[in-house]
């Protein structure tokens, strides 16, 4: 009896995770809501999750997030909850006139099977109101997927409800993914220089980072208009940044799945909008990527403006060259993110010793192996990792610098290594919102910080205090 028990109890029983390198799935689609405009998201759950959600988002965007719940008690755990559901949707109606309701769910409501759906219907069958919002339903429980599947199942959600086909445009829909709203105006403003029509869903840029106001906004302005939504239909292209996006464990329920169905993929199967999908613009090849595609589907060429960014790009590269060659990174956070930080290090010579994402989509490895190939079999690339895994890996070997969100730092400090923070959330700094990553001129202001990280990690620790380089 001594002797099976002891070969029982060396056998894990279950997997425990320790600080999650990753969010919920409603947290995610909350973002992609905030990014249509006269849009306001309902948390179809318990009151907790909302609270959760908007504590993690103004944390990290120091902005009032307005979030509402159906505030699920236990005599709707027990018998549904509908009638939060309906009470919910007539009180946000009342104090907010939306343009658009977006119902995510939460674990909660899907282990109970609510129809979502079908309370919708119920609702504006009984109402006695002569408009309505637009609605838009996603299913994102928590106990599958990351924030990452949540915001693309949004997104896929509001362009299936609403996209609508018709005569090509000279329109190009972007579909920027899980970026900062700095990154959003960024590419807000490359396409202006091409002069190219353009949908960019989700545009949180003004809603999560607002200027100051003379009176509190119930909702703030900015976000993708309704009608832009609709027009995706009737694009000339879509251009979708990130190439794993929602292919993890959301998808049908299947997990590791490779069958979700991408807001651009449903335009080119239902309409036949061109997809153009790429890696996040980080980084000089990925750069050239996407500027080239905008030129080829636009006609025109690249502006003047850019190229001139490029060339000052890569001087820089050969500038700091000898502070940054060799050392050994630690990357972690959202995967597409991870995949685009990993070929910018490669790039520029650092060897990215560890990549590691809380994402289930089972593919890191394949597109870090992708975009990284001059030190593939250095590389330890890392699906499901939580912190603790990342501090664990940290120990044993004693990378350089970790580039990530701020929720590593406990590690970096222990360590007593540099940390440059970029990605979301960052809890311990201010403009979090404001830290630029995309194109050539985000990658430029990545390259100084990491440089700069490394050039004052060694002049601090240098037994001689020197005062130039």
């Amino acid at each position: 009896m001594i002797e099976n028990a002891s070969i029982i109890k060396s056998t894990p029983e279950y997997t425990a995770t320790r600080n999650a390198c990753k969010l919920c799935a409603p947290l995610g689609a909350s973002v992609a809501f905030k990014g249509i405009r006269g849009c306001v998201p309902i948390i179809h759950g318990g009151q907790g999750c909302a609270t959760y959600i908007r504590r993690y988002l103004i944390s990290h965007y120091k902005e009032p997030v307005d979030i509402a719940s159906s505030n699920f008690t236990e005599e709707s755990t027990i018998f549904g909850g509908g009638a939060n559901c309906l009470a919910a949707i007539e009180n946000v109606i009342s104090q907010y006139q939306p343009e658009v309701i977006g119902m995510a769910t939460t674990c909660l409501s899907e282990t109970i099977g609510d129809d979502v759906k079908f309370y919708i219907q119920n609702f504006k069958d009984l109402t006695d109101r002569e408009t309505l919002p637009h609605f838009i339903t996603a299913s994102t429980p928590s106990y599958q997927g990351s924030h990452i599947d949540g915001f693309h199942e949004a997104v896929a959600s509001a362009v299936k409800s609403i996209a609508e086909g018709g005569e090509k445009g000279e329109h190009l829909n972007i579909f920027p993914g899980f970026v900062s709203p700095e990154d959003l105006r960024q590419i807000k403003t490359i396409l202006e220089d091409f002069t190219i029509p353009s949908i960019l869903l989700p545009d949180y840029s003004e809603t999560l980072d607002n200027p100051i106001w003379d009176s509190y906004h119930r909702i703030p302005e900015g976000g993708t208009p309704i009608e832009s939504v609709k027009k995706c239909g009737s694009a000339c292209a879509s251009i979708e940044l990130g190439t794993i996006l929602n292919k993890g464990s959301l998808s049908g329920r299947v997990k590791n799945s490779a069958l979700a169905t991408t807001a651009a993929e449903y335009l080119q199967e239902s309409f036949g909008v061109e997809n153009h999908r790429m890696p996040l613009p980080l980084g000089v090849s990925n750069c050239d990527h996407f500027f080239e595609t905008l030129s080829q589907l636009s006609g025109k060429e690249i502006p003047m403006k850019y190229t001139k960014e490029r060339g000052r790009l890569i001087d820089s590269y050969v500038d700091g060259h000898k502070y940054v060659f060799g050392k050994r990174a630690v990357v972690y956070g959202e995967e597409d993110l991870v995949v685009a930080l990993s070929s910018f290090l490669n790039e520029i010579g650092i060897e990215v010793a560890l990549a590691a994402s809380g994402g289930e989509s089972g593919r890191l490895e394949e597109e870090i192996r992708k975009y990284c190939p001059e030190n593939t079999a250095e590389i330890t690339v890392q699906n499901g990792y939580d912190y603790e895994m990342i501090h664990e890996w940290c120990i044993e070997n004693k990378p350089d610098i970790l580039i990530g969100n701020s929720k590593a730092y406990y590690i970096a400090r222990e360590l007593g290594i540099p940390i440059v923070r970029c990605g979301f959330p960052i809890h311990d700094r201010i403009g979090g919102q404001r830290i630029k990553h995309v194109g050539y001129n985000g990658t430029q202001e990545l390259f100084d910080q990491i440089v700069n990280e490394l050039i004052g990690y060694k002049q601090d620790h240098s037994e001689v205090g020197y005062k130039y380089m």
